[in-house]
């Protein structure tokens, strides 16, 4: 098993790059050499819905996919995350079809959050209902009926294959370590997906409430701990929840980059990018694009509500000719309170700085030397476009950023002159020694401007960028200690090496 390194990794789902993991680790070594080092392969176990996230068992590899020995031998060559679903499982678990069948004689019954008996009045008061955190527009909970003919009414924060379970109960920590103890056999990283959702309590929001939350996290960490096997806590809300985990030494993720990034290269405005990279943890994945889509909640009070607004009002002029066809899950419009907001925007990145190959490449160049370690979503490798098709076909406007690509398509989409360029700085970026060391972010200098150093002994390497222009030049020291400029661009990438 591979440790985790300060390189590049991918994130993708196991059937959309090729249709199963065999396939995966044939393109990876076909065209990926030196690029990707690292890979996060999205839920890949038996599922009955959400794209792979709702988990029925952790006990195989999805039989489509392969199996456990395709994970081991991507696991020798690329350090790995799996997800772990801390807050729900599958209505096909073998856990809730028991307490279903044998209803209050069943060993799990206890597992799964009852609406009745949660809230001290049977119901939530109209105050508590509005206090809570909501992804549906009506509250969290599905009935069910039981064998027995008793109807019950659970906990449902999400989908509708999904029910969320009590980590305070015996029998869900007997699944938290029966399952993360065999993860932890493969990969030295686990996301912890829906973390904050798990800290439930009455009278509060429900999401990341506090101190129960980190009570959930040292639960969920004790099966790890035995392994040395690490968490990273997927957290999608503003950026302080984010520095509060930092602060306690968790890996975090860098979800604010993606916004402060579009609203830097739409405007020319370097001024709010720098000031958070400048303030934001360093032990973080940062990523541009994801399968579920570009949060927006994450960057507020980073952002001012109109600059904002002016970026998702731009990247939503590109789905709106689609409305017709959009159904909205839950999950792209949050609640909190009585304030309905958008969460996430629902586009590839590439299509939200509207296909122009100099601001994208610009883009992942500057989250190559941003601090932490780079995820890359496989259709922003391949500089996807939206999935137009997809949507129209599924009414799910995260299809859009879900294209599944046959191993004939990558091995064209790469050929490409921009994403080989970027292949070349991808490489760079995993094998200069600078990268092992520390980042220094320049001052704001007005006029769009940006710098960034990456330093360790005598080994270093800088970048400078024009938002406005989207020039940018890459320097650094070679073997001999001497400064050698890789790459550079005046508004169109060039070879590596050229001058």
């Amino acid at each position: 098993m591979k440790k985790i390194t300060n390189q590049v990794m991918l994130i993708t789902y196991a059937d959309s790059m090729g249709s199963n993991l065999d396939e995966l680790n044939q393109v990876l070594e076909t065209h990926f050499e030196g690029v990707i080092e690292g890979l996060h392969i999205l839920p890949f176990f038996p599922s009955s819905g959400d794209r792979g996230f709702a988990v029925i068992h952790y006990d195989e590899v999805d039989p489509a996919f392969g199996d456990w020995n395709d994970i081991q031998r991507l696991s020798d060559k690329y350090y790995l995350m799996a997800d772990f679903m801390i807050n729900h499982v599958s209505i096909r678990s073998e856990e809730f079809i028991d307490y279903m069948q044998r209803g209050d004689e069943s060993p799990f019954k206890e597992m799964f959050i009852h609406w009745d008996e949660f809230w001290p009045g049977g119901e939530p008061t109209e105050a508590e209902m509005e206090a809570l955190y909501r992804r549906k527009m009506h509250g969290p909970y599905k009935e069910f009926t039981r064998a027995d003919g008793k109807t019950v009414k659970l906990w449902n924060t999400f989908f509708e294959e999904q029910v969320d379970i009590d980590p305070w109960a015996t029998a869900t920590q007997s699944y938290y370590e029966r399952n993360l103890e065999r993860l932890a056999g493969y990969v030295p990283l686990i996301r912890f997906d829906a973390f904050a959702y798990a800290s439930k309590k009455p009278g509060t929001s429900c999401f990341f409430v506090e101190p129960e939350v980190w009570d959930v996290l040292d639960i969920g960490m004790r099966p790890l701990n035995k392994y040395g096997t690490e968490m990273l806590p997927e957290i999608h809300e503003n950026y302080k929840i984010q520095l509060k985990m930092a602060e306690q030494g968790h890996w975090v993720y860098d979800f604010a980059l993606p916004m402060l990034l579009l609203h830097a290269l739409m405007t020319g405005c370097s001024d709010r990018l720098i000031h958070w990279m400048q303030i934001c943890p360093r032990k973080q994945f940062t990523t541009l694009d994801t399968h579920d889509g570009i949060g927006v909640v994450d960057v507020a009070g980073l952002l001012s509500d109109e600059e904002i607004d002016l970026v998702r009002d731009r990247v939503n002029t590109k789905v709106e000719p689609l409305q017709q066809y959009i159904n909205f899950p839950p999950g792209i419009v949050k609640m909190s309170g009585a304030k309905a907001r958008q969460y996430q925007l629902m586009c590839t990145y590439y299509s939200a700085l509207d296909e122009d190959d100099h601001a994208y490449t610009l883009a992942r160049i500057i989250q190559l030397y941003a601090p932490g370690i780079p995820q890359v979503y496989y259709v922003g490798l391949l500089a996807g476009e939206n999935d137009e098709e997809s949507l129209k076909r599924l009414g799910e406007p995260r299809s859009l950023n879900r294209h599944n690509y046959s191993m004939e398509e990558i091995a064209e989409r790469v050929q490409t002159p921009m994403l080989q360029h970027l292949y070349a700085v991808m490489k760079f970026r995993n094998s200069h020694p600078a990268f092992g060391g520390d980042v220094e972010i320049g001052e704001p200098a007005g006029d769009g401007q940006l710098a960034i150093a990456w330093r360790q002994g005598d080994a270093w390497t800088t970048l400078e960028a024009d938002l406005r222009t989207k020039a940018y030049t890459i320097v650094a020291s070679n073997a001999e200690g001497a400064a050698e400029r890789l790459f550079h661009s005046n508004g169109v990438a060039v070879p590596e090496g050229s001058q």
